[in-house]
């Protein structure tokens, strides 16, 4: 179980979300959530997915850099994505050798080109060939703890029979994004599905994480107390707060500091990813700081139009010195 074993439940952890849960923005939450003080948070944190497949070929090296992570993240598990029992050894070796406390495999994943090469959701298709997967992990973990992040089914719910065949494999943790496949996030998530999955985890020592539409952390204890999980996933919540996860906060950033905490998050993105990464990723996280006053829309606008955090930032001290008023 590792360091599952020492955390308090209900805990609360960073969901992993592609292009979003980069280093730069993990760094934010640490920073902003207080990570590692009293009441600070999330309990852990979890990479953005990486292909095992990519691991082991000739471009690792590039690959590689959306492993990286701050000595203040721990604890902090590795996601990966792959249908090959091999490459998915392998991998776990290096996850192991990078200093990670944890590794987590994605079977849940909708995208196209994911499950194209027989990965993420459509791992439920093929249970035999999951289970494989998940044992080759564990194999080459090391000791590491090894979890699965999945759904309820793929075109329809099937869980009992999909919950079961992974806890075949002794994970430490598993966690149930309360839709199907088919569902992608357009219908709410249906907590009594993660109920469910925690008495089929009764007795075995997996976890169970609930995850799907925690709007809070007062929401996620009230839909873990109410279904048993052991721990809450937040995803899309995290949006534009990187604060999301200090308990002992009691009131909201200003406008003009969240003014401050974009800014500093564009200059960090650049940073670490820029040379990598298109700028055009690290946009996606305007409107969800920037909105909610006046002159919002247009702000967003003119920043969309940028091209590195220099521009952002003359963009965002020009609308402050227009709209003195604002606090």
């Amino acid at each position: 179980m590792g360091f599952w074993a020492e955390l308090k439940k209900p805990f609360f952890v960073l969901a992993p979300m592609a292009d979003v849960t980069d280093a730069a923005f993990r760094q934010m939450i640490a920073k902003y959530s207080r990570h590692g003080e009293e009441g600070g948070g999330p309990d852990v944190f979890w990479t953005e997915f990486v292909s095992a497949d990519g691991l082991c070929s000739p471009g690792r090296d590039i690959i590689k850099r959306d492993l990286e992570f701050s000595d203040r993240e721990h604890p902090i598990v590795a996601q990966i994505f792959g249908s090959t029992p091999e490459h998915m050894k392998k991998t776990a070796e290096l996850i192991k050798s990078l200093g990670f406390d944890g590794i987590d495999i994605n079977m849940g994943c909708p995208d196209k080109s994911i499950e194209k090469q027989g990965a993420g959701a459509s791992m439920m298709k093929t249970p035999e060939l999951a289970k494989e997967c998940i044992l080759a992990t564990m194999e080459g973990a090391g000791g590491l703890p090894v979890s699965v992040k999945t759904r309820v089914g793929y075109n329809k719910e099937n869980l009992d029979e999909w919950i079961t065949t992974i806890l075949e494999t002794k994970p430490a943790v598993i966690t149930v994004h309360a839709r199907t496949r088919k569902e992608l996030s357009l219908v709410p998530a249906q907590w009594d599905y993660v109920a469910r999955a925690k008495k089929l985890a009764e007795g075995t020592g997996t976890l169970i994480i609930g995850n799907g539409d925690v709007q809070s952390l007062a929401d996620g204890r009230d839909k873990a107390y109410a279904t048993g999980a052991d721990g809450v996933m937040v995803g899309r919540a995290i949006f534009g707060t990187p604060w999301f996860f200090d308990h002992n906060r009691t009131t909201l950033p200003t406008i003009r500091e969240k003014f401050e905490i974009l800014i500093e998050h564009t200059k960090l993105y650049e940073k670490l990813l820029g040379d990598i990464k298109n700028f055009a990723i690290m946009k996606k996280h305007y409107k969800a700081y920037v909105h909610g006053f006046d002159g919002a829309k247009d702000l967003r606008v003119k920043m969309m139009d940028a091209k590195n955090a220099d521009e952002v930032e003359a963009i965002v001290r020009e609308f402050l010195k227009e709209f003195g008023h604002i606090n």
